[in-house]
């Protein structure tokens, strides 16, 4: 059966104006392109590179992780003949240096669209063309078309800076090893010299860039290796890190550029890649178009928007010891796929969208690397054996399996895959496992110490006795406790032997609300450790509300609800900490501690409004009001897809008004969470469990 004519369309590109080009919005403005690697290109809006993890191709080279920045940026330059027998030098390129932005092609910059290449436009004199760049969409590749849309015609020069660096380092002086050029009949090749010794330092790698610039016919190569030096970082320098970096170019391709006759670089990582742009844009405008169809033909803009975002996470992990499955990359510009953030995620990224197989595929993944009854909280960036330091996450894989059988119907995936796992995760945190997880005389979960930091609020910074959590919440955390009894009441459901578990989830919820239960505030403790609670007003606690067995009487989960929106509730989600605590942090920004230091103390974190929204309608029995509120709390967000990442929702916000945007541009549960809400509020009323 043929799809009907009145097929939706994609949502609109969000445009950016270049303004003259002198407007900071360009600067402040980032663009990504991700593939099913995990490798991405990224800038900024006016083309220039502002953090260490910018580049045309960042590469994967152990899937989604052993991220490289192979090629960082283009010299790029349009040239005009000029009667008698002069000619006009237009420049595309804008690099920004200490004091001087040289060149500085946003003169020349009409406006950048996020649309499926991210493009921008140029006008130079009478001549009218864009630049798009695209990523292959299973291998390291970017591919950089010029065309020229109207006026007369030139040549464009184009030098490649190569890097060729690990993505968390920065090259400064021209290295010990140096660089090689070789050339061959329509392409070039840049690597590192072979190293002398072992100890030359971290930056260089040892993987080759190729390049190549078609048509071959009309294109030519002018070696001119040079170390360019100096190149600022603004955005790493604002982060309170080393924001300057060197650079090798090899020298420039020429080639003419005609009306209707498109050039196109290639840069592709370890061998000469072919890149076909149409065919890989058809490609991802298929995809995307299933995602957006996914949500309905009745979705807002936004929600079209993050079924799209969704498709940047959901990628391929082919690291050693595991077989290749999809995972979630937790966020960019510099994480890679995390336990907790992919459990949480994975309701909004593929469920929402409809993406079941590659569901399953992730929680078997985690499910494989499981140990001792706990799922990887993270898996290395470089090979070595995943992370287990999380109290939540195996509770999360719980929650998330469960969710993914009550979407798909896939009943089966359950008992051969995840009902074993979900067992010994009971089993371990019953009877004790690592981090000192077990549970207690009452049945709640306790674990760790003082040094831990096993929760998600797990920033930890260096003091006189070692690295010491900033938010120390070992003991008896509200949420774990929260998730453990869901996780119990899942097993009870759906697991062998449900009435030993459903007396477990019993004893917990007598337990839960007598131990959290704080009558003064209204609301729970966040964190027990024998006769002491911690009364700080968090947002940990409206995990217990959100589920749907909540170990609470309805009275105490509205009051819940009412302490967490009067404290907590900004546009743009939750707080993690009350404002009228003495340890409040209202910004987020500066040096590495100053962020540290506000991380989980009062800094907004979006994905919170996955859990408060599902409380709200919830406690409010999903009524039309209800939903009505919540669509309007959540409306901030659609002026802030064309605000930072573009496109994307950033990773946390200020807590102090008016709520700026900070840390990674694009985060997994931010997007997640949110696409989740706002399906949340236009689905039928769930039935009673």
């Amino acid at each position: 059966m043929s799809r009907p004519s009145s097929r939706q369309a994609l949502p609109p590109p969000i445009v950016v104006a270049a303004a003259g080009g002198n407007s900071a919005q360009l600067l402040d403005k980032e663009w990504l392109l991700a593939n099913k690697l995990g490798a991405y290109a990224s800038a900024t809006a006016a083309g220039v590179n502002t953090r260490r993890y910018h580049g045309l191709l960042v590469a994967a080279t152990v899937p989604p992780a052993g991220r490289i920045v192979a090629l960082s940026c283009l010299l790029d330059q349009f040239i005009r003949p000029q009667r008698p027998d002069g000619e006009t030098t237009f420049d595309l390129a804008t690099f920004e240096f200490k004091g001087v932005f040289s060149p500085d092609g946003r003169a020349n910059l009409v406006e950048f669209r996020n649309d499926l290449a991210a493009t921008f436009c140029y006008r130079c004199g009478d001549s009218e063309l864009t630049k798009e760049i695209i990523l292959a969409e299973a291998a390291n590749a970017v591919a950089v078309r010029y065309r020229l849309l109207n006026g007369p015609a030139g040549r464009l020069r184009l030098r490649p800076f190569v890097t060729l660096r690990d993505y968390h380092d920065l090259l400064q002086g021209p290295p010990q090893r140096g660089m090689a050029l070789r050339q061959s009949p329509g392409s070039i090749c840049v690597r590192p010299d072979p190293p002398s010794n072992e100890d030359e330092g971290p930056c260089l790698t040892d993987h080759a860039l190729h390049m190549s610039v078609a048509p071959a016919s009309r294109a030519s190569f002018h070696p001119l290796p040079q170390w360019w030096y100096r190149f600022r970082y603004r955005a790493d320098l604002a982060r309170g890190q080393d924001g300057f970096e060197d650079l090798y170019t090899p020298g420039a391709f020429e080639v003419d550029l005609r009306h209707k006759a498109p050039v196109q670089l290639t840069a592709s990582l370890d061998e000469l890649a072919k890149v076909s742009f149409s065919a890989t844009v058809a490609q991802k405008r298929r995809r995307l178009m299933r995602l957006v169809e996914a949500v309905g033909p009745g979705a807002d803009q936004t929600t079209r928007r993050l079924a799209m975002a969704s498709d940047a996470f959901v990628v391929t992990h082919k690291q050693p010891r595991l077989k290749p499955a999809t995972t979630i990359v937790a966020g960019y510009h510099w994480f890679v796929d995390w336990g907790r953030d992919a459990m949480i995620a994975s309701a909004g990224l593929l469920l929402e969208t409809g993406r079941f197989k590659e569901a399953q595929s992730v929680l078997r993944l985690f499910a494989r690397a499981a140990e001792d009854g706990m799922v990887p909280n993270c898996f290395s960036e470089r090979g070595d054996p995943p992370g287990f330091n999380s109290i939540d996450a195996s509770l999360w894989f719980v929650v998330a399996a469960d969710r993914y059988v009550a979407a798909s119907g896939d009943h089966a995936a359950w008992k051969k895959y995840f009902s074993p796992t979900v067992e010994r995760i009971c089993q371990a945190y019953h009877d004790g496992t690592r981090f000192d997880i077990h549970t207690d005389v009452d049945g709640l979960l306790t674990s760790g110490d003082e040094l831990t930091q096993l929760t998600w609020m797990d920033a930890e910074l260096d003091g006189p006795a070692g690295r010491r959590p900033v938010t120390p919440r070992h003991g008896k955390a509200v949420e774990a406790n929260a998730l453990w009894h869901a996780a119990l009441t899942i097993a009870a459901r759906r697991c062998p032997g449900g009435d030993h578990y459903r007396r477990l989830a019993e004893a917990v919820a007598e337990a839960f609300e007598r131990t959290f239960w704080n009558d003064q505030a209204g609301c729970l403790y966040d964190c027990v450790r024998g006769d002491w609670a911690d009364p700080s007003i968090r947002p940990n606690q409206i995990t217990a509300v959100a589920m749907p067995q909540c170990p609470l009487r309805s009275d105490r989960q509205r009051s819940i609800l009412d302490v967490v929106r009067r404290e907590l509730l900004t546009p743009m989600g939750l707080r993690t900490l009350a404002p009228a605590d003495g340890r409040y942090r209202g910004l987020y920004g500066g040096s590495w501690v100053s962020r540290d230091q506000a991380y989980h103390q009062g800094t907004v974190w979006p994905w919170l409004l996955g859990p408060f929204i599902e409380a709200h309608l919830r406690v409010n029995d999903f009524s039309p009001q209800a939903r009505g509120q919540a669509r309007q709390w959540l409306s901030g967000f659609d002026a802030h897809l064309a605000e930072a990442g573009l496109g994307y929702i950033s990773e946390v916000f200020n807590g102090d008004p008016p709520h700026a945007p900070a840390g990674c541009i694009a985060q997994a549960w931010s997007v997640a969470e949110i696409l989740r809400a706002k399906r949340l509020i236009v689905r039928p009323s769930p039935a009673a469990s």
